[in-house]
Formats: structure tokens, sequence, C-alpha cells
């Protein structure tokens, strides 16, 4: 009998499976059968959804699951109608559907995901049923020009901190940093400027400013697991007692990301930072200063339209879709 079915297959026009919300998922549903066959009917099912599953370390299990599409169709066949005779050879199916305005971006992360995907079943009047199913993407971008008009300004930062315990070590690290703007698209450099002056007698070991990805993982509201790692950084060398430093224009480089754009989504929180940090040369714990920024998919354009070339950028032809790092053991900033 399974004999009978000899293809089953769900193909999409759009031949990337790439979708932006407010688009339409339009495709057809393939069957070549062997022999004649009666079916009861040809299903098909549109599923979009957010899923959290972490283990604590008193091996917990959180889970958490939220839906953003669940869109059900009869592609054949009526209920409590008599079955529908195909005969032997390729049927073809078609199917169209409206995303909605605001899903999240597809995700997979090691600890929870957003995933989109259509799944298709034939029920033979024999009872046997027959499923397949098709996942594609979902792409949310960020488009800087449409964000609020802050991100494109300059972003300071400065902290006051002393160094060492008695008389000998105590005093100051004066330390003020600027980032050229808040907002920045793949393919771009950070520009950095700091000035890091040392009024302690303890050296400084090295600065360094770091680019950083922060995932949070939610259940019931809660954060429930945190990844964090470094995505790429510039450093520089020792400060002496009395002496400053000045960063005029560093370049930390923006490497391929995908969006970081999961608006809609209330399990799985992304935020990226750019960390300046002080490692002192004694045993004193880093001082880092925190500066979020906004990663997004469309860099800013002039009033014409045109691109605003950030001077230096080699804005990639495509983003991936998924984090290729998520696998490779990095240095994670604590």
């Amino acid at each position: 009998m399974p004999r009978k079915l000899l293809k089953f297959l769900i193909l999409f026009d759009n031949a990337n499976l790439l979708y932006f919300p407010g688009q339409f998922v339009s495709g057809r549903v393939l069957v070549e059968l062997e022999d004649e066959t009666p079916v009861q009917g040809v299903f098909f099912h549109v599923v979009g959804e957010g899923t959290v599953k972490v283990s604590d370390n008193q091996n917990q299990r959180h889970t958490d699951k939220e839906n953003y599409i669940d869109f059900k169709m009869r592609l054949l066949g009526e209920h409590g109608h008599a079955p529908v005779l195909l005969s032997a050879g390729i049927h073809s199916f078609p199917f169209k559907l409206g995303l909605p305005l605001g899903l999240p971006s597809t995700f997979l992360g090691k600890h929870g995901w957003v995933q989109f995907f259509c799944k298709a079943a034939i029920k033979e009047d024999s009872g046997l049923v027959h499923k397949n199913q098709q996942v594609f993407i979902v792409m949310n971008p960020i488009d800087l020009n449409v964000e609020p008009p802050v991100l494109a300004q300059p972003f300071h930062c400065e902290i006051e901190h002393k160094l060492g315990l008695t008389c000998v070590t105590a005093g100051a690290v004066v330390c003020r940093v600027r980032l050229d703007r808040g907002g920045y698209v793949p393919g771009e450099t950070i520009g950095v400027w700091a000035s890091v002056t040392n009024h302690s007698k303890v050296t400084i070991k090295k600065t360094a400013a770091c680019l950083s990805e922060t995932i949070h993982y939610l259940s019931r509201s809660k954060i429930v697991n945190t990844e964090r790692r470094e995505l790429s950084r510039v450093t520089r060398g020792k400060i002496r007692a009395g002496e400053t430093d000045d960063w005029n224009n560093e370049q930390l480089f923006v490497p391929p990301l995908p969006p970081t754009n999961l608006r809609g989504c209330h399990l799985i929180k992304i935020q990226y930072d750019v960390f300046f940090i002080i490692k002192p040369d004694n045993l004193e714990k880093e001082i880092k200063l925190q500066l979020p920024i906004m990663i997004a998919s469309y860099p800013y354009r002039n009033a014409d339209g045109t691109l605003r070339r950030k001077r230096g950028a080699e804005y990639p032809a495509s983003l991936p879709v998924f984090r290729p790092w998520l696998d490779v053991k990095q240095k994670v900033l604590v």
C-alpha cells in the first residue's frame, strides 16, 4: 500500500525560503501516486513558534512556548463528505498565506529557538496518513533610518575608579569613552575614542574594547539562562602610574551577523554591547564600561536615498540566518 505514494513534497515559490513579515508564503503540495487512491483529504498547517528549554544546575527543567502563527487549511476534500478518488500520476495543490506583521526573526540558539514551518498530510480512506514538513525562514529587518535619531549621535560614557586599598597604591583611574554612534550594521566598524588617565601607583596592564553578544532565555517571564560571547576586540598596551593613554578612532569590526531583531518574541532577548575594559597589573578585578549598541540590517542613507557609506565598511552581500559560533568555545565576557 505505501508504494502508492511515489512523491509527497512541499514546494515554495520562493526557492531561498526567506520571507519578511507582511509577505505572502505561497507554493504547492506535490503528490505523485502510482495507483488510483481514494483519500479523505489533503491538509496543510502553517506554524510559527518560540520555544525555550533549559536545565539549571539542580537539573530542574525550564520550558516555555509561544505561538506566532497557527493556521490550518484543507487543500482537498470536505469534512463529512465521501472520499475523493485521486488518479495515478501527479497532483498539485496550491497554497498561499499572508504572514502577519511584527513576526520575530528566525533564531536558533543552544537553549531556545524561533522557527516557522509548514506541515502537510494526506489521509487515505484506509486510514493511512502520510506526513511531510518544510521549514522556512522569517527575517524581520531593522532599518537604522526609522529608528530613534539618537542612535546616529556619538555615545559617551565615563568612570572614575580607585585602585588599591592602601595609601601606597591608592589612586584613581579616570576613563572617558566615546563611540561614533549607537547604531551599526554588519561590515561596518565602530569608532572608539577613549582617554585613560592613571592617577594610581598601579600599572595598568592593558586596555581593550570588545563587541559582545548577550542572549537571555526566559521562562514564565524570568531569565533562566544567559549566554555571552565576544565577537571582536581591539587591545592597547600598558599605562604606567601618572600616564595617560588616548584612543583615537580605533576601529572595532562588526562581523556578519543575523538581524538582532527578536521583537515580538518574549522568550529570547538579544543584546549587543561594546565593553571598554581596563586590566590592572595586580589582583584587582577588571574595570568595565558597558555601552549598549544596536546592530541593524539596513545602514543609514542620505536624504536622496543613496547609501551613507561608512569609511572602511565592507557590507556583506548577504547576512547569515544562523549563528555559526554558537557551538564554538570562545572567551566569554563575565
